[in-house]
């Protein structure tokens, strides 16, 4: 049986949903979700914490298919969000302060709320 591209979509932005709600519950402020230049890409959650801005990319995942979701962030996507990271803070003229990029796996649960959250801070 083959997913749909919504359904990856709302899988996607589900995680996204949690993944900031665990930001949020960790003492980051979300800054922006799903930062979007052109056509170029998009960076899932921007948030602060501590004075470091933090670039976060989140893989959901329904099943263990493909793997382990933080390993699908490769060097091509982790260059990608790099730049974008660069074109957030040249519009938003934001200089001088700490970055990182950090990596949020969630194992989406069938049903409920029973998700598991992996969170790699400096990932990359």
């Amino acid at each position: 049986m083959s997913t749909s591209r919504s359904d990856n979509k709302k899988t996607g932005d589900r995680g996204e949903s949690i993944a900031s709600q665990f930001l949020e519950d960790n003492g980051y402020y979300i800054v922006q979700r799903n930062f979007r230049y052109s056509t170029f890409g998009e960076i899932d959650i921007i948030a602060k914490k501590d004075g470091v801005l933090v670039f976060v990319e989140v893989k959901t995942y329904k099943t263990e298919e493909f793997g382990e979701p933080l390993l699908l962030v490769n060097y091509r996507k982790q260059e990608k969000i790099r730049k974008l990271a660069q074109i957030f803070m040249l519009q938003k003229k934001i200089n001088d302060i700490d970055c990182r990029f950090d990596v949020i796996g969630i194992k989406s649960a069938k049903t409920g709320d029973d998700n598991s959250v992996t969170h790699i801070e400096n990932a990359f």
